[in-house]
């Protein structure tokens, strides 16, 4: 009714339109947004603030703490190397030792690293341990054990004096090759082996051939107490390339094969206490076969070794021995020449094997 009055409107009634209340919606997101930008640069500016406090911390405590250790102990006079001692149980000299290790007196003893000098030293053929120990204030100990040589070895098949030879070489039971500036008199007494054709000997190399690592297999097993004083052996020749010639200090000459070494050393020991009871001194066996060996004795005697083995794999024990003619060993002649040698000389007996037997 145009005659009536309108309602008044309420207090809090908004009196803004749609388009007034979108503003202020963006005006409030604009001012909130602001803020929380200067709440997360605040934020952002601590955080920096803390790591470069922590690392300038950092970063002062290590030069702090470097330069007292370098002031404490690195450029201290009390911490110079004063005193190096050595001890090995060889042929090698102070002066080589040290100098092998880079050691001299008067260096900081921290500034050592004793890693380095220890693998220094190993690099050295003589040498088979080494320990090296940093003692305050002033001290570094060398402990060497050097490696024992078991024989010398040389390409050479006839050599009379591995001393003064060049191409004699030491080696240990591990067929490392030495080659020492000082030769100690128990050298001497070592065993020989020649022929060693298959490779190229050097000081500090591993033999790797099949005929040196056979000769000192035999070296090793011959060690036991019966073999050390009846077959002492003095020399293997191993340029045949499928056996080792063997001689002992009595020249008792033995070959044998690359394979079942202990078995064929069982063999021999057989053979030796035969001879012993027969009060004969042999002069060769050939082990190589497995039966009649040909054996000689020091009378030109040569008799065809029989022995039967156990099936239970116990030690090989002789049954009989069967002498033949000395010219049995000899190469038969041909054409006119045979004839004669058959009408002058005496009939040769022969061998004849024994049958296997059972052991008593």
């Amino acid at each position: 009714m145009k005659g009536a009055k309108q309602r008044p409107r309420a207090r809090n009634q908004r009196v803004s339109n749609q388009k007034q209340r979108r503003q202020q919606h963006l005006l409030d997101v604009r001012v909130r947004s602001h803020k929380a930008t200067q709440h997360r640069n605040r934020r952002v500016l601590v955080i920096a603030s803390k790591v470069v406090l922590a690392a300038a911390i950092g970063i002062g405590v290590y030069f702090g703490v470097r330069i007292g250790a370098k002031r404490l102990f690195f450029e201290n006079p009390d911490y110079r190397l004063s005193q190096i001692e050595v001890q090995t149980d060889g042929t090698l000299q102070r002066d080589q030792i040290l100098k092998a290790a880079g050691l001299r007196e008067g260096e900081n003893i921290f500034s050592i690293n004793l890693a380095h000098v220890q693998e220094r030293l190993q690099q050295l053929p003589q040498v088979d341990e080494v320990q090296v120990v940093r003692k305050m204030p002033a001290e570094i100990d060398i402990r060497l054990v050097e490696r024992k040589p078991v024989a010398w070895i040389t390409s050479d098949k006839q050599i009379s004096d591995p001393f003064a030879s060049d191409v004699a070489f030491l080696v240990d039971a591990r067929g490392v090759l030495m080659k020492e500036k000082k030769l100690l008199p128990e050298y001497l007494g070592l065993p020989l082996i020649t022929g060693c054709t298959s490779e190229s000997l050097e000081a500090g190399k591993v033999v790797a051939s099949i005929e040196a690592k056979a000769a000192l297999d035999l070296l090793r097993l011959s060690t036991r107490s019966f073999m050390q004083t009846r077959f002492q052996i003095r020399e293997i020749d191993v340029s045949k390339g499928y056996c080792l010639l063997v001689s002992d200090k009595n020249h008792t000459r033995v070959t044998f094969g690359f394979e079942n070494l202990e078995m064929q050393l069982q063999r021999l020991e057989q053979f030796l206490v035969y001879a012993d009871d027969s009060k004969r001194e042999l002069e060769t066996v050939n082990l190589l076969v497995q039966r009649n060996i040909p054996v000689t004795f020091t009378k030109n005697s040569v008799e065809v070794i029989n022995e039967t083995i156990d099936p239970e794999g116990s030690e090989p024990r002789i049954l009989k021995a069967i002498p033949v003619h000395p010219l049995a060993k000899a190469e038969p002649p041909s054409g006119p020449a045979k004839s004669r040698a058959s009408a002058a000389s005496p009939p040769i007996r022969k061998a004849i094997p024994v049958r296997r037997g059972r052991k008593d």
